[in-house]
C-alpha cells in the first residue's frame, strides 16, 4: 500500500488544497456571501411541534446574526439562561437563516421584547412537550448566490451538477470545524496525546470544550482517511472489509461479497463510510482498516486514547460521499444561483467548492449541526464551530 505523505496532514484541516471529485470539470468561480441574502438556509426539522407542552417553540428568521449572538440575545431579552435555549443546529452568521428555537414557557409580554430588532424576526410560535436538542433536524435547504461568475457558468454548473448527482461529493469537514488558526484542533490533540489535562479547562464550560476539541480531532482524522481514499483511487471502489452504510436506513455492515456490494453502491443503495474514531466505532477489516490505522499513525494518535472520554468520543461511522437532493442551477446576469438540500452533518461550502474551484471557495462559516450527530452511531450541521479558546473566555449568561 502506498504510504501517506506526512505533509498531507495540513490538508486534513485546511481542505482548500484537498482533492476534488470533479477535478476534470472547470469551475464557475464567483464570490460567496457578499451579502447575507446570498446565503439562505432553511432548517428541515425532524418533527413539528405538537401545539401543547411546557416548551415554547419559535420559528425564527435571523439575518447576519451568529448562533452565539442569537443565544445571547434571547437570554437577555427573555431573561432566561443561555442553557435554557434549545437549537437543533448552529446556523450561519453571514446569511439569512430560518430555524426552530425552543425556550421555556414565558408570557407574551416577554416575547414582545424580541420585536424591533432587524436581525431577528419571529415568524411562528407553537408549543411542544420537549426541549429542542442538537441533531433534532433532518437537514437544511439552501439558496446560494455566487456573484461575478465566469461567462459560461451556467453550462459549467450544469455539468458539475450532473456529475455530482451520479458520483456524489466528498463529505469533508470544513476548515471552520477546527477553530480559528486550528486552535480547537490543537487543544483536542493535546488532550488525546497527554500534553494537557482537562483539569486546566474552565470548570464552567469544561464538558462543552472537551466535546468541541475532541470532535475536532475525530473530524480531522476522518478528513485524512477520506483524502487517502481519493488519493489512492478507491473512493468509488468497495474494498473487502469496508464498513458500508445503507443510505435509506443508515444501517452499517462490513463488505464481504465485494462484486455484489459494488453493484449496490453504483445503483445508489449503499455508500462507503469513514471513521469517527472511538471505542464503539464499527471497525473495518483488511485494507480499509490498515488505511485508517495509517492515518492514526501519521497523526501520532493512539486509538486507545479515545477510550479516556467514552461519553464524548464513543465513535461512529460517517459516509465518505454525499448525494445532494433537488439541485438546481440558474444564471442571473453575472451571478449563478444554486438551490439544493443537504442532510444534517454536511457542509454546504464543501459542495460549493466543487462548483467554484477558486480560492474564494474556501472556508466560511455555515450551519454546524455536525459533531458526531452527523454520524451513523451518534456520540452525541451550518456555521463554524466556536473556537475553543474563545468559548472558554466568554462571559455569557449561563
Amino acid at each position: 500500500m502506498t504510504n501517506i505523505v506526512t505533509d498531507s496532514r495540513e490538508l486534513w484541516a485546511d481542505i482548500s488544497g484537498a482533492p476534488f471529485l470533479t477535478a476534470d470539470l472547470p469551475g464557475v468561480g464567483g464570490q460567496l456571501k457578499r451579502e447575507p441574502e446570498d446565503f439562505v438556509v432553511e432548517e428541515i426539522p425532524a418533527y413539528e411541534p405538537c401545539g401543547r407542552g411546557p416548551f415554547c417553540f419559535l420559528w425564527i428568521e435571523k439575518r447576519d446574526l451568529s448562533s452565539e449572538q442569537l443565544l445571547d440575545l434571547l437570554s437577555e431579552r427573555l431573561e432566561i439562561p443561555r442553557s435554557a435555549v434549545g437549537l437543533a443546529g448552529m446556523k450561519d452568521r453571514r446569511a439569512v437563516t430560518r430555524q426552530w428555537v425552543s425556550i421555556p414557557e414565558v408570557d407574551q409580554g416577554r416575547l414582545a421584547g424580541l420585536e424591533g430588532d432587524p436581525r431577528l424576526v419571529v415568524l411562528r410560535v407553537s408549543r411542544h412537550t420537549n426541549k429542542l436538542k442538537t441533531g433534532h433536524l433532518r437537514g437544511n435547504r439552501f439558496i446560494v448566490r455566487l456573484r461575478d461568475v465566469v461567462p459560461d457558468a451556467a453550462s459549467r454548473a450544469a455539468a458539475i451538477a450532473r456529475h455530482i448527482a451520479q458520483a456524489g461529493f466528498p463529505n469533508y469537514f470544513g476548515t471552520q470545524r477546527f477553530g480559528a488558526g486550528g486552535r480547537t484542533l490543537a487543544l483536542g490533540r493535546d488532550l488525546l496525546q497527554g500534553r494537557i489535562s482537562e483539569q486546566r479547562l474552565s470548570p464552567r464550560r469544561r464538558r462543552f470544550l472537551l466535546r468541541l476539541a475532541l470532535s475536532a480531532v475525530q473530524s480531522w482524522l476522518f478528513n485524512g482517511c477520506l483524502i487517502e481514499r481519493i488519493r489512492t483511487g478507491t473512493i468509488r471502489r468497495v474494498l473487502p472489509g469496508d464498513v458500508l452504510q445503507v443510505r435509506r436506513s443508515g444501517g452499517l455492515f462490513v463488505a464481504q461479497d465485494v462484486a455484489r456490494e459494488q453493484r449496490r453502491f453504483e445503483s445508489g443503495v449503499i455508500v462507503p463510510t469513514g471513521p469517527m474514531f472511538g471505542p464503539r466505532m464499527k471497525r473495518p477489516h483488511g485494507r480499509p482498516e490498515r488505511m485508517e490505522q495509517q492515518v492514526l499513525d501519521v497523526a501520532g494518535i493512539d486509538r486507545r486514547a479515545f477510550e479516556m472520554y467514552p461519553g464524548l468520543t464513543s465513535g461512529a461511522r460517517r459516509p465518505y460521499l454525499v448525494f445532494p437532493e433537488a439541485v438546481e442551477t440558474r444564471a442571473e446576469g453575472n451571478d449563478l444561483v444554486l438551490r439544493f438540500t443537504l442532510p444534517r452533518g454536511t457542509y454546504a461550502t464543501v459542495l460549493l467548492r466543487e462548483f467554484q474551484k477558486t480560492a474564494g471557495a474556501g472556508p466560511v462559516s455555515e450551519p454546524d449541526d455536525r459533531d458526531a450527530s452527523c454520524a451513523v452511531e451518534p456520540t452525541d450541521d451550518a456555521e463554524a464551530v466556536p473556537d475553543a479558546s474563545a468559548v472558554e473566555s466568554r462571559k455569557g449568561r449561563e
